[in-house]
């Protein structure tokens, strides 16, 4: 089994490091880019620092590499923030140095693509914090919602438990990056359906894995990250949530019918599902297309862990991953997911 253990937090005044181990994203849209890091210094008293890839669209994998090497590396870097994900960080897994990174354990923050890196990171022993990308969380126009900016600093700063509520309002519709006028004012949320709970009669505590469940299946079919005896899984919490390309309630139930093949979906003894992202610019649904999509996606979760693990408590709409507010939670750290008092606690 593998030991898994927290790295040192930052304290405000640190060094911290900002990388682009997916997409160059920031050269290209530099105001949520450039918010993200401001606040950064401002709110969180924490000096970014930036890599050579950090900015550049269609650097090498070779090269995003050489930035994660180069922060963790750096004893003046107290933790590393991804600027946010893209489509083939998966390429840059081959090229990473598992003892360097080891022997320099330090927090990093990110999702979506980056759940690639946080599998890595599990899978080398260093718990990580699946959330708090600069361009998304940091750089949301008006402000940082208010229980974002809560749970990245609690996450960044102290140890021990947090707990984790429901949003009251939420929000899964961006703004285009490149027009000025997006930045004027913060995001329109509505209302937001509470957690919703499946076998809650028990209370679980495990470590974490999964995250974005579309670059999940990538790992899965390269066999990548992930350990030979699942065992390393036995009682733990699964994470999983869908991005803005969003896949259908087939492919969701497609993907975890392969995971319960594999033997890997039934080790785990609670999931937490997040709140399902309903829109994008490619499928600017309307309020009841998007409520149909949320649905068949709770259909697929539900039908895959009936034939497979059908005991397992299961929570879905919770607040982390690509909707708004979202909430940071350990990756590899405790989750304890408490069913009959509807609570989720969270070790930072």
């Amino acid at each position: 089994m593998t030991t898994i253990s927290y790295p040192a937090k930052p304290s405000p005044g640190d060094r911290i490091a900002v990388i682009s181990p997916s997409s160059g994203l920031p050269g290209l849209f530099p105001r949520p880019f450039e918010l993200g890091l401001e606040r950064l210094r401002e709110e969180y008293g924490l000096e970014p620092v930036e890599y050579p890839a950090t900015r550049r669209m269609g650097s090498s994998p070779q090269e995003r590499a050489a930035d994660i090497h180069a922060a963790f590396a750096d004893p003046d870097i107290k933790a590393v923030i991804a600027s946010i994900g893209g489509d083939d960080q998966i390429t840059v897994l081959s090229f990473l140095d598992r003892d360097l990174i080891r022997a320099n354990p330090k927090p990093f923050f990110g999702m979506s693509d980056n759940t690639n890196l946080l599998a890595f990171l599990r899978a080398t022993g260093i718990v990580s914090y699946h959330g708090g990308s600069v361009m998304c969380e940091l750089g949301r126009p008006g402000a940082m919602h208010p229980q974002t900016a809560d749970s990245l600093r609690a996450a960044l700063f102290t140890s021990g438990a947090y707990e984790l509520r429901p949003a009251e309002r939420w929000n899964d519709i961006n703004g285009d990056w490149a027009d000025p006028a997006t930045f004027d004012a913060e995001p329109e949320m509505r209302p937001a359906a509470d957690w919703t709970w499946v076998n809650a009669d028990r209370v679980v505590e495990g470590r974490s894995w999964g995250g974005c469940l579309e670059i999940l299946a990538w790992l899965l079919m390269a066999d990548r990250e992930i350990p030979r005896d699942l065992a390393e899984f036995d009682g733990g919490v699964l994470l999983l949530e869908t991005s803005e390309e969003l896949p259908s309630g087939a492919e969701v139930f497609r993907t975890l019918r392969a995971m319960g093949e594999r033997g890997l979906l039934q080790r785990f003894s609670a999931l937490l599902m997040g709140r399902a992202r309903t829109w994008s610019f490619e499928r600017p649904n309307a309020p009841r297309e998007a409520a149909r999509y949320a649905e068949e996606q709770r259909e697929a979760v539900q039908r895959a862990v009936e034939v497979y693990a059908p005991t397992t408590t299961i929570v879905f709409d919770v607040d982390f991953g690509h909707t708004d507010p979202q909430l940071v939670i350990p990756y590899g750290g405790l989750v304890r997911v408490d069913g009959p008092a509807r609570r989720i606690t969270v070790t930072y």
